[in-house]
């Protein structure tokens, strides 16, 4: 098997997109699940680029952090309230799908 994503869903990320991940055998956690919840947004983001995690999150606050020149191994980001839990999963499946580890370091890709 090649390299693939895994994720890292902030706390704002509805627990059924882990969920339908979890069903697909896509390697994802969550800040409950680590024990983050509260943690600063450069925490979050430091911990999921330890772990080599893209953090998905509704939050625009990461995305100025990346173009404040923050190291990460990729964003996912969703405006709040525009996409369903269904929208989300699909979008993340996709990534998942064509895109390596490498390939979305670094990057911001919207949903």
């Amino acid at each position: 098997m090649t390299d693939k994503i895994k994720y890292y869903l902030d706390e704002n990320a509805n627990k059924a997109i882990a969920d339908g991940l979890r069903r697909r055998n896509i390697d994802v956690t969550t800040t409950v699940e680590v024990g983050l919840i509260s943690a600063s947004d450069k925490e979050q983001l430091s911990f999921a680029h330890s772990q080599n995690r893209i953090i998905v999150t509704q939050d625009r606050d990461f995305v100025k952090l990346h173009y404040l020149g923050w190291e990460h191994s990729g964003i996912v980001y969703c405006i709040k309230e525009s996409r369903s839990i269904g929208e989300i999963l699909r979008g993340l499946i996709l990534i998942w799908e064509i895109l390596t580890p490498k390939e979305i370091s670094g990057k911001v890709e919207y949903i």
